[in-house]
């Protein structure tokens, strides 16, 4: 992030902390200036998430801190009561349409060697055969497959597949600019102006080439792979993913071409929720219908990764966001075809039902911040004989069902329960249950019982 002094070009910008030399102030910087600044031998961090100025909703923080704002907290879906899917634009990938106006597309990537480009057909024909979404009619060998070239640090590749292929995957982290060294830089606007016009000199001739053939963008975004200039203004976060994925999007949108979607990939399934949140509850406040890509990056093999994929994607499908899924696996990539295509059928169905609850209000858990559920059982009666405070957490974050069969054997329903068992005595642990549920009341006669 930024450091140095406050920029002249910020005079709207006024600190609700008057001990950092500012006045109090209604006045917001825009989205694109959410940073941190140094104000003395403090620190303080600014975020701004609407760009309606009579929103009070922008934060001050100090940097040490870390990032007050986890999950946007303005409208990030359609519905946090149920699955309502977010009306997106269509954007076509050769002949398959991508929106919320068409099925979840599931998609996979290619693992061979493209120099091989026998074997790289091998494994496309194997990946159509294993009933990969995006096929349709015959041609050559009875495939026709839209494909996606990922292009990283080469444009001037990227301008020559743009000829040939349906869509292009650019990554803002190394597309325009170099390597990331992982430096902390510092920048006054004028230079920070002038990494955004290079920006724009390098991708337009991409833009205007995918305009002229009616090719697909995929501006993706992925965690691990920031640039230095980026990581330098908003840190390792949602928030400068977010960012740097706008930098291209307005060129796009500058040279009036929409045949785009986004991405935000990270390897943590929670890092990879919120940057989506993010950039949809942006999308919102911009007017923005751009589809959404989901994926979680890295997700590894096995049930491990394909439950690192359900998590991440799983989660923003049940929220009605995702358009094109695809699941991250070290494996063959044909293996990634069912465990994808059991998510956008879930997804899918999810939608259609609309499931969810009623409105309601809740009292016990924070929607905009990643914290325990808060809550506070019975407290312990007087006159117990038994104190269960020590083997019971008691703030009510998980719940488990106990039948009266269970509690006629002591050791079996302590094990049950999680806690640990110490000559024969309970002891809560970290993954102790934190309440019991009993759907009938035991006998009075404690011998009974």
């Amino acid at each position: 992030m930024a450091t140095g002094t406050l920029p002249a070009s910020f005079p709207g910008l006024k600190s609700r902390d008057s001990g950092l030399g500012f006045a109090k102030s209604v006045d917001f910087v825009r989205v694109c200036d959410f940073r941190k600044f140094k104000s003395g031998r403090r620190r303080f961090t600014v975020i701004r998430n609407s760009s309606n100025s009579s929103s009070d909703i922008a934060e001050l923080q100090p940097a040490s801190e870390g990032s007050p704002l986890l999950v946007p907290r303005q409208k990030y879906c359609e519905s946090i009561h149920k699955t309502v899917r977010r009306k997106t634009r269509t954007v076509m990938v050769g002949n398959v349409a991508i929106g919320s106006e068409h099925p979840i597309r599931v998609q996979t990537m290619t693992t061979n060697d493209t120099k091989d480009v026998a074997g790289t057909v091998e494994e496309v024909m194997r990946i159509a055969d294993a009933c990969f979404e995006i096929k349709n009619s015959l041609v050559q060998k009875n495939y026709n497959i839209p494909l996606v070239a990922d292009i990283h640090f080469a444009p001037s590749v990227a301008l020559r597949v743009a000829e040939c292929f349906d869509k292009i995957r650019v990554n803002p982290g190394n597309f325009a600019d170099r390597r990331a060294q992982f430096e902390q830089l510092e920048y006054t606007d004028d230079e920070y102006q002038k990494e955004l016009q290079h920006i724009e000199e390098v991708f337009s001739p991409l833009v205007e080439k995918c305009k002229k053939y009616g090719r697909a963008v995929r501006i993706g975004t992925n965690h691990g792979s920031l640039s230095d200039r980026i990581m330098s203004y908003y840190g390792d976060s949602p928030r400068g993913m977010v960012e740097s994925a706008f930098e291209f999007a307005r060129i796009c949108r500058k040279l009036d071409f929409h045949n785009f979607l986004f991405s935000m990939k990270a390897s943590n399934p929670v890092v990879m929720v919120q940057a989506y949140r993010l950039l949809v509850a942006e999308m919102y406040v911009h007017g923005w219908d751009y589809p959404l890509h989901l994926g979680v990056t890295e997700a590894g093999e096995g049930e491990d990764g394909r439950m690192k994929s359900a998590i991440g994607i799983g989660t923003l499908l049940q929220d009605g966001l995702g358009d094109t899924i695809r699941v991250s696996l070290t494996e063959p990539p044909e293996k990634e075809i069912d465990p994808c295509r059991r998510l956008a059928n879930l997804g899918m169905r999810a939608a259609e039902l609309q499931q969810g609850v009623a409105p309601f209000e809740e009292k016990h858990r924070h929607y905009f911040d990643f914290q325990r559920r808060s809550g506070q059982l019975p407290i312990q009666k007087e006159g117990e004989e038994v104190d269960y405070r020590g083997v019971l957490h008691r703030d009510g974050s998980v719940l488990m069902s106990v039948s009266l069969d269970q509690l006629k054997a002591p050791e079996l329903l302590y094990k049950s329960l999680a806690a640990k068992l110490v000559v024969g005595m309970p002891f809560k642990d970290l993954a102790t249950v934190d309440s019991i549920l009993l759907r009938e009341l035991p006998s009075v006669d404690d011998h009974d019982a």
